[in-house]
């Protein structure tokens, strides 16, 4: 009998026990469920933010791919006129006044597609072809406006040119020249135009002034 008491004590005792016991153990499986949850949902980790962070945006990338151009163009669309396809020629029937010549500096465009004068010319009385220039260059006559002028193959834009003459400045040391270099408007490359004056090797003295570009 009294083993039978000693038995049924001990199994109270166990039961017991295992009431408290499982709350416990519930709640860590309820734990361990939560951190496989939260693994398996795939939250970014800092090496991948990382990565997204460096990655180029597009518009970065389409802006480093423009280019400029390399040919000038105007608000028409056409490319300025280049000394390449022009032809330069000088008439000097327009006359002259107080000791001036007045004449019209001619640039022809032999190219094959049509081009732009835009504003003034550089023109220079120089002693041949390849010669450097003799005294100041022409200075700008603003008294004709600026304009774009087309000029389709085979047609001409003229600028008018003054020359005075030399005798007039009684300290120019005179000096043959054999004719003109002519810069297009914009253009680092010149022209010739055989036209024998006698200019003035003093760099205080003008004798030409032009006007800008107009519709031949």
């Amino acid at each position: 009998m009294t083993n039978m008491r000693v038995k049924n004590g001990l199994l109270l005792m166990v039961a017991a026990a295992s009431i408290f016991l499982l709350p416990g153990c519930a709640q860590g499986q309820t734990q361990s469920q939560s951190t496989s949850t939260s693994s398996a949902s795939g939250t970014p980790s800092a090496s991948s933010s990382d990565s997204a962070s460096t990655a180029p945006s597009a518009s970065s990338s389409a802006s480093g791919s423009s280019t400029p151009s390399s040919t000038a163009t105007t608000t028409s669309g056409v490319a300025l006129c280049k000394a390449a396809s022009l032809m330069a020629s000088v008439d000097s029937t327009g006359g002259g006044a107080a000791g001036s010549v007045y004449m019209k500096l001619i640039l022809t465009n032999s190219g094959t597609e049509s081009c732009v004068l835009r504003g003034f010319p550089g023109v220079s009385l120089v002693a041949g072809p390849t010669g450097d220039p003799i005294g100041a260059a022409a200075a700008r006559d603003d008294t004709q406006p600026v304009a774009e002028v087309v000029l389709a193959p085979g047609k001409a834009g003229f600028a008018q040119l003054r020359y005075t003459q030399a005798g007039n400045y009684m300290d120019c040391t005179q000096v043959p020249a054999a004719g003109f270099r002519v810069y297009p408007p914009e253009d680092t490359a010149s022209l010739f135009v055989p036209q024998p004056y006698t200019a003035c090797s003093n760099t205080n003295i003008n004798l030409l002034s032009v006007q800008a570009f107009q519709a031949g």
